[in-house]
């Protein structure tokens, strides 16, 4: 059985192994909203260069390696969370991409950058991946400088929003609601 605060992949080549979590300031998304959203996604998956956005532990974008993605850039700055996400991509033995490189089908890989969000994402050109997560700390107006910005250069023409239920995002979206949450994806 896994402990309270255990999580875990939910489907994919890695179904079931354990995530390293960075402890309560970070909130993971759960099991159950990344297993509707990754469903939502279906075939948007297979080969795709994925962004993983205020990465956290990683679990979005790891998730999606797991069921098909072939690369993954995580974006994180806060000490804790790197760590586990560190330890969330070595458990997964991700080859790390280097610039320009393409992707493989046969392996999966993983770079992961230590940096603020928000400069980040204004320096991508349009097109930069296929689909990005975007989980921000609840309450904070990143969400809405990073939608404004994905509007204005859509760096991946699919954007999966994870925020909280009372937060207004721009209409255009798929929403999927949840207990504690909800994800909007634009682009589907």
């Amino acid at each position: 059985p896994l402990e309270d605060n255990a999580m875990r992949i939910v489907g994919g080549i890695w179904a079931g192994r354990r995530l390293t979590s960075p402890g309560r300031r970070v909130r993971p998304t759960r099991e159950a909203v990344r297993a509707a959203l990754m469903d939502t996604l279906g075939d948007h998956l297979a080969g795709a260069r994925v962004l993983d956005l205020f990465a956290g532990t990683g679990a979005l974008g790891i998730e999606a390696l797991s069921r098909g993605a072939a690369s993954a850039d995580f974006v994180e700055h806060g000490a804790e969370a790197l760590h586990a996400l560190k330890a969330n991509v070595a458990a997964r033995k991700l080859r790390p991409l280097r610039r320009g490189q393409p992707p493989s089908a046969a392996d999966k890989a993983a770079r992961i950058f230590k940096r603020d969000a928000l400069p980040f994402v204004a320096r991508l050109p349009a097109g930069a991946y296929d689909l990005a997560f975007l989980d921000p700390p609840y309450g904070s107006r990143k969400l809405d400088r990073v939608l404004t910005t994905w509007q204005a250069t859509p760096f991946a023409p699919l954007l999966c929003v994870e925020h909280a239920l009372d937060h207004a995002v721009p209409a255009g979206g798929r929403r999927l609601d949840f207990e504690a949450c909800a994800v909007t994806v634009y682009g589907l």
